[in-house]
């Protein structure tokens, strides 16, 4: 079956950083958009970050621009989020996403805490 496993959350000061992963299984990963979206309490969910199948294009919110990088390995059918310069406001639950036309596929999140 499909799954999505977000990894690499946890608690961090500000201005540390954190590596997130997606290991994703049960589908075609290298045919698939990638995106990490994220959501804080009482707001909506976020898109952060989207790299594309083959991972030649990438975009990012500009609350992230120059801070977060995404990438992935179609070879371990991973997707990562590094996240630098880390602030209070990243605090949220970070899910990852998988796309193509006609299918949508969710992780269960992680969680990311920026406090002192």
């Amino acid at each position: 079956q499909v799954q999505l496993v977000e990894s690499g959350g946890g608690l961090v000061q500000p201005g540390g950083s954190l590596r997130l992963s997606c290991a994703a299984s049960g589908f075609t990963f290298s045919s698939y958009a990638m995106s990490w979206y994220r959501q804080a309490p009482g707001k909506e969910r976020e898109l952060v970050a989207g790299i594309t199948s083959a991972g030649g294009s990438t975009n990012y919110a500009d609350s992230v621009k120059g801070r977060f990088t995404i990438s992935r390995d179609n070879a371990k059918n991973t997707v990562y989020l590094q996240m630098n310069s880390l602030k209070p406001e990243d605090t949220a639950v970070y899910y990852c996403k998988a796309r193509r036309p006609g299918y949508v596929y969710w992780g269960q999140g992680t969680q990311v805490t920026v406090s002192s």
